[in-house]
């Protein structure tokens, strides 16, 4: 029997890489994990974790202005850099509870990046030495695409820079429709930014149910932004003043940053995977099975390198379930299939399971629920912006299927509803649910009348 350096050997200590190496540690596997660049990936370093931060200070101006609304006077003033050291400050001491996290369970960890040699190799690029392990990890995650062929495209961010400015634009462009074009949007207008998105397609949000997706386009419209549908860059020009845009329609987008959120790629490239006989998809992702093995049997990979759903959570999972079936004798493979997930623009999205197109594809019969509203606090501080509570029943069964929240708190609402959805609850038990008052989130379980749309026969 051959001797391995290690049992299990992770490339890439993101959320995923993190969670299965721990994980396998503590069934007392010998575990190693090499990181590039800092412990905590993506989520934690340059994505959700700041993002987040950013979405927090970017509302204290409507929080400000509802203040009136209840008898308070309160002094505005905003510092970018002041916020871009708290949120240094909060990423450096989240990165060192996952190095304790990685110390504590005795995993070794390599501060340098690796490639893959064989099918039980690697390398680590700046010592040279190679390692091996009976099973090896690939837990790389992926990067914010740019297009290579627009001229002048040396001169656009994407959200790995948008972090870590200087100072906040007084103007930016951002192209994309996804979660991250929109989310930056809001955060940037927000700190006072005049901001325009400009996404290819005729709505933002794909995917979305479709009163989620105009909801949020009505609603950043009518707080500033301007949505720019159906067009592209087609070169950016840097100017004395700043940055040229210039789109499809022949219009010049004036910026001092132009964004670019259109999409991430898996980091797969120059890891010596084709080498090895690793499958990759089309775009460059690892082909893996649903135990997250990949063609090579001694080789796996977890969470955005094998682009299924690209979510920090669905990643720790993923690993977790990893671990505990090859190393903890408990198997048990991610079920993807009631995954809630939340867009954190402003207004917010929650939503959990199908949308309602989805469900109509599915379904002969489907009931739709919905309610809008303005939150009590938005009456009282004189904001005119509404909340939309949607329910989407699967007829035959009663079982609902989706739901879906747009408004304050919604990310957080859904996380709850979630359980139940999973649960396959029904209508009925939503509504012998007692109400919790006043709440937005008793909408969920005070919606009685089916919502009929144009056309449809009532019955």
């Amino acid at each position: 029997m051959r001797n391995f350096d290690f049992d299990l050997f992770v490339i890439g200590a993101g959320s995923g890489g993190v969670r299965a190496a721990r994980i396998a540690a503590s069934y007392g596997a010998k575990v190693a994990i090499a990181e590039e660049y800092r412990v905590g990936g993506t989520c934690v370093i340059r994505g959700c974790v700041p993002k987040k931060l950013l979405v927090y200070a970017s509302r204290f101006a409507d929080d400000f202005e509802d203040a009136k609304g209840f008898g308070w006077t309160v002094s505005e003033t905003f510092d970018w850099p002041s916020l871009i050291r708290a949120k240094d400050k909060e990423i450096s001491r989240l990165e060192a509870a996952y190095r304790a996290t990685l110390q504590k369970f005795k995993v070794e960890v390599f501060a340098e990046r690796a490639t893959l040699v064989s099918a039980n190799e690697v390398r680590l690029a700046t010592s040279g030495r190679i390692v091996t392990a009976k099973t090896i990890l690939v837990a790389t995650g992926g990067h914010p695409n740019i297009d290579p062929k627009l001229p002048g495209v040396e001169h656009v961010i994407t959200s790995n820079e948008a972090f870590n400015l200087k100072e906040l634009p007084r103007r930016i462009v951002i192209a994309g429709g996804g979660y991250i074009a929109v989310e930056f949007a809001s955060i940037f207008h927000g700190l006072g930014s005049e901001v325009t998105l400009i996404y290819r397609g005729d709505k933002f949000l794909r995917g979305f149910d479709e009163d989620l997706r105009d909801g949020l386009a009505a609603a950043m419209t009518a707080r500033g932004i301007r949505i720019i549908n159906g067009q592209v860059f087609t070169k950016i020009a840097k100017t004395a003043s700043g940055l040229a845009g210039t789109i499809t329609g022949g219009e010049t987008l004036e910026a001092d940053q132009i964004m670019f959120a259109i999409g991430r790629s898996p980091n797969t490239k120059n890891l010596g995977l084709e080498a090895l006989g690793v499958h990759l998809d089309p775009v460059g992702a690892i082909v893996v099975d649903n135990a997250s093995q990949t063609s090579v049997p001694s080789i796996y990979a977890v969470g955005d390198v094998t682009n299924r759903v690209n979510l920090t959570p669905v990643a720790i999972r993923e690993g977790h379930a990893f671990a505990d079936t090859l190393f903890g004798k408990k198997p048990w493979m991610v079920d993807y299939t009631t995954i809630p997930t939340a867009v954190f623009s402003t207004p917010e999205i929650g939503t959990v399971g199908y949308t309602e197109q989805e469900a109509r594809a599915q379904y002969a019969d489907v009931h739709i629920y919905k309610g809008s509203f303005r939150p009590m606090k938005a009456i009282v501080a004189g904001r005119d912006e509404k909340m939309l509570v949607k329910i989407v029943v699967e007829g035959a069964t009663d079982r609902v299927v989706g739901v879906h929240v747009f408004g304050p708190d919604a990310a957080e609402i859904v996380q709850m509803a979630a359980v139940a959805v999973r649960l396959r609850a029904c209508k009925a038990d939503f509504d012998q649910t007692m109400a919790l008052h006043p709440s937005a989130a008793e909408e969920l379980v005070t919606l009685r009348e089916k919502w009929i749309a144009p056309g449809e026969a009532a019955g």
